[in-house]
């Protein structure tokens, strides 16, 4: 039942969501269409995994097929650099980025120990969030949030506009690390922000994660070499509810909301460990031991009541958790349904579709498909035509799953046990940002445009 909430009015889904998490089953995302933006609910990818944080869009059905002179409704070039996945709200498409301006100064580099890879800054940046009409690209305000030289740029594959803005249809929250964190309306006005300090991520490679939203709730991890927490925050005020030491650790990953007899939990996957807080207290309800030690960027996922996580690096494995019981340290234990050794992902995240989990191996272009349930392969591991290197999570809409390279090439599948091959599509960019998928709609975040795919004969219902 939860798949149809975005359908359903304000109140109709919140008697949902309450009737969900009071049998059991998993409490996703709980930005739910307001009032105010009720009649546009077909149009809706409030978080970069989507209305339920599982990278589906249970009432989308994008197009199949699209190049850089068929099905593109519009394209849009964007400043600066940025991989966080645009927001979608009704008419209104949001997307962050980190322009660069001054003149040029000289490198400077993290000073992280063991610094590899690593991009130095050498201009001042502008923090910066665009919105844009949803129709036809055109740019509605575009606010400079912050200016600043940062003290650190990255790995040389990441971006300083990583983390993806979250809305609820009346505020938008856009996390910029270490440049902070702001709630701003649908004019561009800023409400309210945060200062969280400075960031000093594990070989100086930069920051990723987004907040996540549940209710009236803001949560916001923040895993790094120093003293690493997770905040929450009132949304509409920005007071502090209540924040939780976690370990010294970085990790890049996003944090879910999940619940089970109307208990919402906080889950993150970090350092070998995934971990579960009252969403109320922050405090620690359960943890299981599994993942890698280090570099741990896959987000988890929630279904079926239970929470998907899986990591690589030194330590790969996939873990399937029943929330049903789940108290104290978990592993080992029958809280555990089931466990993968191998073809774990290290960037992008798991899609939950139905019964089905679908994951990439490393960051390549191995797909593996199991029964979410139990873990057994459904089918198991393929290899996707044309596909080498992967940031961009998988996604799913309309019986179909989407995998986008960074080479700019998106494979399209039946989301089947045959798994077959039905489209094998390239744009002229490259794309770290997981897709966003509303209506008949689907937006590519590219490094230097924003695109919206349509089949031409989709036709806008405004």
């Amino acid at each position: 039942m939860v798949v149809a909430l975005a359908l359903l009015s304000p109140e109709q889904a919140r008697s949902t969501v309450a009737a969900e998490a009071a049998g059991g089953r998993p409490l996703l995302n709980d930005a739910l269409p307001s009032a105010s933006g009720e009649t546009n609910a077909l149009y809706y990818w409030p978080h970069w995994r989507g209305p339920l944080a599982t990278g589906l869009a249970p009432h989308a059905d994008p197009p199949v097929e699209w190049s850089e002179t068929k099905n593109i409704r519009w394209k849009i070039a964007l400043p600066g650099k940025g991989h966080s996945t645009p927001a979608v709200w009704g008419d209104r498409v949001f997307v962050t980025t980190a322009v660069p301006f001054g003149d040029a100064l000289p490198p400077k580099y993290s000073g992280a120990p063991g610094g590899h890879d690593e991009v130095p800054i050498t201009h001042r940046h502008k923090f910066v969030v665009i919105a844009l009409d949803r129709r036809n690209g055109t740019i509605l305000w575009e606010r400079t949030l912050r200016e600043e030289l940062p003290h650190q740029g990255g790995h040389l594959t990441a971006s300083l506009a990583s983390p993806s803005p979250v809305t609820d249809g009346e505020r938008l929250f856009v996390h910029f690390g270490s440049w902070g964190l702001y709630c701003l309306d649908f004019n561009g006005e800023v409400i309210w922000q945060a200062d969280l300090g400075q960031l000093n991520t594990l070989h100086g490679h930069g920051e990723g994660s987004s907040p996540a939203l549940h209710g009236d709730t803001l949560v916001v991890s923040w895993d790094h070499e120093g003293a690493s927490f997770v905040v929450a925050f009132d949304k509409r005020t920005g007071q502090q509810r209540w924040q939780t030491p976690r370990d010294r650790a970085s990790s890049w990953t996003t944090p879910i909301v999940a619940g089970h007899n109307g208990r919402p939990q906080v889950i993150i996957s970090g350092s070998e460990r995934v971990r579960s807080y009252d969403l109320v207290s922050g405090g620690l309800i359960w943890e299981c031991r599994g993942l890698s030690a280090e570099n741990v960027v896959s987000s988890p996922v929630a279904g079926h009541g239970m929470i998907f996580t899986g990591s690589t690096y030194d330590r790969p494995g996939m873990l399937a958790i029943r929330l049903d019981g789940a108290k104290g340290d978990v592993t080992g234990t029958k809280q555990v349904v089931w466990r993968r050794p191998r073809g774990a992902p290290y960037v992008p995240s798991p899609l939950l579709s139905g019964d089905s989990l679908f994951f990439l191996y490393h960051f390549q272009g191995m797909l593996t498909r199991v029964n979410a349930r139990t873990g057994e392969d459904r089918p198991g591991p393929i290899r996707l035509p044309g596909i080498f290197n992967v940031f961009a999570s998988p996604v799913a809409a309309g019986g179909r799953v989407y995998v986008t390279s960074r080479e700019g090439v998106t494979v399209v599948l039946e989301d089947s046990d045959r798994l077959e091959v039905i489209a094998q599509n390239r744009l002229d960019d490259r794309f770290s940002a997981s897709a966003a998928l509303a209506g008949k709609e689907l937006w590519l975040r590219g490094e230097k445009h924003l695109y919206c795919l349509a089949a031409e004969r989709a036709a806008d219902p405004y």
